[in-house]
Order: structure tokens, then C-alpha cells, then sequence
């Protein structure tokens, strides 16, 4: 049992460290390099995933009238601007603003007091003085703790993008959504700012001027950041980036 104990615990202890291991290299080979956005995934694959169910309309046959300048779906009888095929453009209004203001405090206090003593023991006590000089049988143990924590926490950020970018159709989904991907540089002096948007949305959410919101993309995936010697500076230098990564303390 002992064995096996050990063995199991060695074998943990390994395999912490392979993980471990595997975290501190891939945060090396990350040295320098802005946090990549996860791939856009099929949530129909995820495991937890279950279907919805809802009563859904009869499907209403399609019908031309004779004779007629009106198509069945249309909004005017004009050609529909907006975005619904692969190449198309449609525009993105940026509208993110979150803020979060968290604060907590937790107070802990506990005081201990334990005494113990034997006055009387079958006559005995009256030897234990020879056994033990200077002992007192009627106070044998006398043990007091306490101990008491304080701990406080908060948090509090506010983030505001307000903008607009131009993105592609890449790719028709077969329920008729469409996946979408932008991406905008701007140079000023010797600094690029870049705005990246990408998802996935409904043809019905496009407006008449061809333009959605950020918050009707499904799987959005928006970043704005930046490269060039400002961005450069305030990042830290790649020695200290190394040494985070490697000192565990």
C-alpha cells in the first residue's frame, strides 16, 4: 500500500511538472507577441451542448404573381444594397463600452483557550511532584491561540470603443448567416493602430444603409490594439518577460 502510494504520488508530481513545463514554453514561445483571439468554434460540437426546440412556423410556399414587378421577400423595388452574398461589404458600427466596480472585505477573528489538569488520580498526584519536581497536578496543560484576518479587495476599470470598420463576406453558412471578418490599419507618424472585427450574423440584422451593430455579431471577436514605438515602449523588455515566465516566485 505504501508502495503504490508513493509511486501514485511520484507520478503526480511528474505530471504537474510536464504541465507546468508545457505552460512556461508556450508562454516563451508568446514573448513579445499580443494575445492571440480563440478560432471561432462550432458550439453545435461543444459537449454541453443541447439542441432548442420551438414550435416554428409552417413554411410558406414560394409564389411569383404574373404580371407583377414585386418578388416575394423584397423591400422595394429596387435592387437590396445590402450585404448577402461571398465579397460583399458591409459595415460594422463598433459600439463597446463595460465598466466593473467590485469591492469586498472579509474580517476573520478566533480566540482559543484550553486547560487541562488531574487534582486528583488515584493518590498518585501526590507522587508526581517526585517524578516531576515543581509540577502542579491541578494545572497540568494550559494552552491559549488566537488569530484573526483581515483581507480587502476591489476592483474597478472602465472600458469605452466607439467605431466603425468595414468587413468582408467570407463564407455563407447553410442556414443562410453569414461570417464576416474586417480588419483596419491607420499610421500616425511611427505608430499603427489596427481594429480587427469578426463573427457571425443575420441578414435580416443588416439596416437598409448596409450597416449592423457590434452587439447583434454572434461569436464576435473584436480587437483593438496597436504596433510601432509607443506600443513598444510601454511593453516590457523581453529579458523581464522571460524572467516572469521562468522564476516562480
Amino acid at each position: 500500500m505504501t508502495s503504490n502510494l508513493v509511486k501514485q504520488t511520484m507520478l503526480a508530481a511528474l505530471l504537474a511538472s510536464s504541465l507546468a513545463a508545457c505552460n512556461t514554453a508556450e508562454r516563451l514561445a508568446s514573448v513579445g507577441r499580443a494575445p492571440s483571439l480563440s478560432a471561432i468554434d462550432d458550439p453545435t460540437a461543444s459537449p454541453d451542448y443541447k439542441p432548442v426546440r420551438m414550435p416554428m412556423p409552417d413554411q410558406v410556399p414560394v409564389s411569383h404573381a404574373a404580371n407583377s414587378l414585386w418578388q416575394q421577400g423584397s423591400r422595394s423595388f429596387f435592387k437590396d444594397q445590402r450585404a448577402r452574398q461571398l465579397g460583399d461589404i458591409v459595415t460594422v458600427k463598433v459600439n463597446f463600452k463595460d465598466s466593473a466596480d467590485i469591492a469586498n472585505e472579509t474580517k476573520r477573528a478566533r480566540t482559543n483557550s484550553d486547560t487541562m489538569g488531574v487534582p486528583n488520580l488515584l493518590g498518585l498526584e501526590t507522587n508526581a511532584d517526585k517524578a516531576l519536581p515543581g509540577v502542579n497536578p491541578s494545572s497540568l496543560i494550559n494552552a491559549q491561540s488566537t488569530s484573526a484576518s483581515d483581507g480587502v479587495g476591489s476592483v474597478k476599470r472602465a472600458e469605452t470603443l466607439a467605431t466603425n470598420v468595414a468587413a468582408v463576406v467570407t463564407q455563407i453558412l447553410p442556414n443562410g448567416n453569414m461570417v464576416i471578418e474586417g480588419k483596419q490599419e491607420v499610421r500616425v507618424n511611427f505608430e499603427i493602430r489596427e481594429l480587427i472585427v469578426g463573427g457571425v450574423i443575420r441578414p435580416e440584422d443588416i439596416e437598409n444603409d448596409n450597416t449592423i451593430e457590434s452587439m447583434k455579431i454572434a461569436e464576435a471577436r473584436i480587437a483593438y490594439g496597436g504596433r510601432g514605438q509607443i506600443s513598444d515602449v510601454q511593453q516590457p523588455r523581453y529579458g523581464q518577460q522571460v524572467m516572469d515566465v521562468i522564476l516562480p516566485f
